[in-house]
């Protein structure tokens, strides 16, 4: 298999740098964020890059004789939100993304479908979760609306450049599941829109990340390794879906999401949390999930994420790469 890091966790330290840790845990590829949430960080130069054939080169050059490449970039943010300052600039970010992509070689990009309002006119996204009601319906028939209409023109965008857009299956998203997956499919006939796998999403929903994978098929193709525990305790009290977040004040370290809109503090009694691979599933699990897919396509890129705020961050790559290692070595002695 392919393995590589999602390099958000290392937008502390250059370019090289975080190659070298890369390198290091005996990976080989390095996910770059390219806009969206988070700042292209490790290509502060992206704008020469999209029109100098110089400044891409010297851009390629720091991966030579690393052992390292560049497996996909990540642009994922809300390119559907109702406030033009997020919506527009995210969906921009998504197409400089396939442009980069194009020019650096990559067949992947990574994104979110996003959410819009829940009317005409709205300011806020509206995520329903359970339309038991005539009216959330009616919410989700205008929010398809919007989805269908953009994520059509932008799946003829990437097949232009040769591109595939990996959406991740995340909460507070249209699509979050697999019958949303097909959905989305179905009403834009796209043919280069598909799924990047995180589990960690998944699990927490309750979801089968390898059942997901077999069931989707071809439709994933790209993935992220980042693992959860959920929390009984809390869990049995409060659900997965608790509200628990704290709003973070100016004065405190806190991440902008655009515009005015800020990640909150997470739940100090959280029903579950994301931790480092083999802190929530073993490497029996897995070796499943490479196997999985394996089966869909042995030269995907697998990409650890590491969100796991009880570890540092090289600590945290450290733990999840042994895991991920150990798994793909059980998966190839299996042979």
């Amino acid at each position: 298999m392919k393995l590589g890091v999602y390099n958000a966790i290392l937008h502390d330290r250059s370019l090289p740098q975080a190659i070298e840790i890369v390198r290091s845990l005996g990976l080989t590829g390095i996910e770059l964020n390219s806009g969206g949430f988070l700042p292209a960080t490790h290509i502060p130069n992206l704008g020469d890059v999209l029109v100098s054939d110089v400044a891409r080169d010297e851009f390629l050059e720091q991966f030579a004789d690393t052992g390292v490449s560049i497996a996909g970039l990540n642009c994922n943010g809300n390119p559907l939100h109702p406030k033009r300052a997020i919506g527009e600039a995210h969906a921009a970010d998504v197409r400089r993304s396939i442009r980069l992509a194009e020019r650096l070689g990559q067949d992947r990009v990574v994104t979110m479908s996003g959410l819009p309002g829940g009317e005409p006119g709205a300011t806020v996204v509206n995520w329903v979760v359970n339309a038991w009601n005539s009216a959330a319906l009616d919410v989700l028939d205008y929010q398809w609306d919007i989805a269908a209409e953009f994520w059509r023109e932008m799946d003829r965008f990437a097949a232009d450049h040769g591109v595939k857009i990996a959406l991740e299956l995340h909460p507070q998203n249209l699509v979050f599941n697999s019958a949303d997956v097909h959905k989305l499919i179905e009403l834009t006939n796209a043919t280069h829109i598909g799924v990047e796998l995180d589990a960690s999403h998944l699990f927490w929903q309750q979801m089968d990340p390898v059942a997901v994978v077999r069931h989707l098929g071809e439709l994933v193709v790209h993935a992220a390794a980042k693992d959860v525990r959920v929390n009984p305790e809390w869990a049995g009290l409060n659900g997965v879906l608790d509200n628990s977040f704290r709003r973070l004040g100016p004065d405190e370290p806190r991440t902008n999401l655009g515009g005015d809109e800020w990640a909150n503090e997470w739940p100090k009694r959280s029903a579950w949390d994301f931790v480092a691979l083999g802190r929530g599933h073993d490497t029996e699990f897995w070796t499943e999930f490479l196997r999985a897919i394996r089966d869909v396509d042995p030269g995907m890129w697998v990409n650890i994420e590491h969100e796991d705020v009880s570890l540092g961050r090289i600590e945290g790559l450290e733990v999840a790469s042994k895991v991920l290692l150990e798994a793909d070595a059980a998966l190839q002695g299996a042979r």
